[in-house]
């Protein structure tokens, strides 16, 4: 019979998902069963400091949000003009760190360039990655495009448990079908409940355990962000602090907003 078709489709749907979704946590290394002691470890190595300002921007943005910091860094230092039509001009071309020399090369000989390129060329560069790779190695941040697989995993068992739901409505109303005994509401539940419960289940397990789905941070890295908070002391740092946390909607100024969004603000 036909539902039996649509049976198989859901189980199928909600068993791949599901299993990608485990895979590729236990690959991160985000399952507690995989993480703990790498946490730990990741916490010890961090007792007693805290994270730098390009450390903390990292985890909780990525490497675009390494280079916002560096870019209104220089720009409250009058070291860079972010221009409301959303172009950056070097107006000193010294950089007093690595970030900084990075951001001057991706602006270009010319001094001059729109800010949505210089973004992507900064956060692709060298000095970028040597900090992922440091705070990788350190167990704080997952090893790169892991968030952005597991939140595609996610949105796949969200999909399934739809797929689910809709086939054993599908299933209920569709004329001419044997339902069984106990009739097409009980079919439902004993036919498609337990894949749409396995979709669920895991849903709820990867809500726990391994949410935000899309972090650049590892559960350890989130920690430490949480009990170190983000260094910033006076005015200017605190709102360097509130961009590496927070990202460029925690910037006050809207003409700087709308430099770093690539255009003048709406």
């Amino acid at each position: 019979m036909l539902w039996v078709l649509f049976l198989l489709v859901a189980w199928g749907a909600a068993v791949v998902s599901c299993a990608r979704l485990c895979l590729v946590s236990a690959r991160a290394g985000l399952l507690s069963g995989t993480s703990e002691a790498s946490g730990d470890a990741a916490l010890d190595h961090g007792t007693g400091r805290e994270l730098t300002l390009y450390e903390t921007a990292f985890l909780a943005g990525g490497p675009h949000r390494v280079v916002d910091l560096t870019l209104v860094a220089m720009h409250l230092r009058r070291r860079l003009l972010l221009a409301h039509t959303g172009w950056a001009t070097v107006v000193d071309p010294e950089g007093r760190d690595e970030m900084e020399r990075t951001v001057i090369r991706a602006i270009g000989p010319q001094g001059q360039s729109p800010i949505p390129p210089v973004r992507s060329a900064a956060a692709a560069a060298e000095a970028v990655r040597a900090l992922a790779d440091r705070l990788v190695a350190a167990g704080l941040a997952l090893p790169g495009g892991a968030g952005g697989e597991i939140a595609a995993a996610v949105r796949a068992v969200r999909g399934a448990a739809l797929l689910v739901a809709a086939m054993g409505a599908v299933t209920v109303l569709m004329p001419g079908q044997e339902h069984g005994s106990g009739g097409p509401v009980m079919s439902l539940l004993v036919r498609f409940g337990l894949p749409f419960a396995l979709t669920v289940g895991c849903l709820a397990i990867a809500r726990m355990e391994i949410h935000p789905y899309d972090s650049w941070a590892s559960p350890a890295g989130w920690r430490l962000l949480a009990s170190n908070g983000a260094p910033g002391a006076g005015a200017e740092g605190e709102v360097l602090a509130a961009l590496a946390v927070d990202g460029v909607g925690a910037v006050d100024d809207p003409a700087l907003r709308g430099a770093l969004r690539g255009g003048p603000p709406r």
